[in-house]
C-alpha cells in the first residue's frame, strides 16, 4: 500500500551535491518544521522527465514558494552524480535534487515501478506531494504519463 494524505513521510537517507562533495539529508532534516513540495521523476535525463516535468518546476518554482512553501524537492532513483548533473543541465539551481539511489525512499512510500522493461530496474513513480512538517498533505501521483504531478497542479492544489 502506498502513502496517503495524512501520513507521515518514513524516515529516509538521501543524497546531495554540494560544494565539498556528496552530502547526506534526512527526511526529518528535509521535512521536519517545513513545507515542502516534493516531486519524483522515473529517471533524470528521461524524455517526460526532461521536457515537461522538471522543467515546469523550475518556471513556476518562484510561484511555488510564494504560496508558504520553504522547499521544492525533485528526486528520482539516479545516483548523487547524475542528479546533479542533470540538475545544472536543466537550470534547476532553486531546486533541491535529492539522489535515491537505491530506490528506499520509493519503496517505503510505496510508489516504485518496475522499470526492467526498459533496462532501468525498480523506479520511482512519477507524483508530486505537498508535506507539511512530515505530514502528507496532498498527494498527486500519475500511473501514467505526465498530468496529475506538474508543477501546474501542484499550485492549483497550494490555492
Amino acid at each position: 500500500m502506498s502513502i496517503q494524505v495524512g501520513d507521515r513521510i518514513p524516515s529516509a537517507t538521501f543524497k546531495t551535491m554540494t560544494a565539498d562533495g556528496p552530502k547526506e539529508v534526512t527526511s526529518a532534516g528535509l521535512f521536519d518544521g517545513k513545507k515542502v513540495v516534493i516531486f519524483a521523476v522515473p529517471g533524470a535525463f528521461t524524455p517526460t522527465c526532461s521536457a515537461a516535468h522538471l522543467p515546469g518546476f523550475v518556471v513556476s518554482v518562484d510561484d511555488i514558494k510564494a504560496k508558504g512553501v520553504d522547499t521544492v524537492v525533485c528526486t528520482s532513483v539516479n545516483d548523487v552524480f547524475v542528479m546533479d548533473a542533470w540538475g545544472k543541465a536543466s537550470n534547476a539551481e532553486h531546486i533541491t535534487m535529492l539522489a535515491d539511489g537505491n530506490a528506499t525512499f520509493a519503496q517505503a512510500l510505496g510508489l516504485t515501478l518496475d522499470g526492467s522493461g526498459f533496462g532501468m530496474g525498480t523506479r520511482s513513480k512519477r507524483y508530486a506531494m505537498i508535506v507539511d512538517n512530515g505530514q502528507v498533505e496532498h498527494l498527486a501521483i500519475d500511473e501514467k504519463g505526465l498530468e496529475k504531478s506538474t508543477a501546474e497542479a501542484i499550485l492549483a492544489a497550494l490555492s
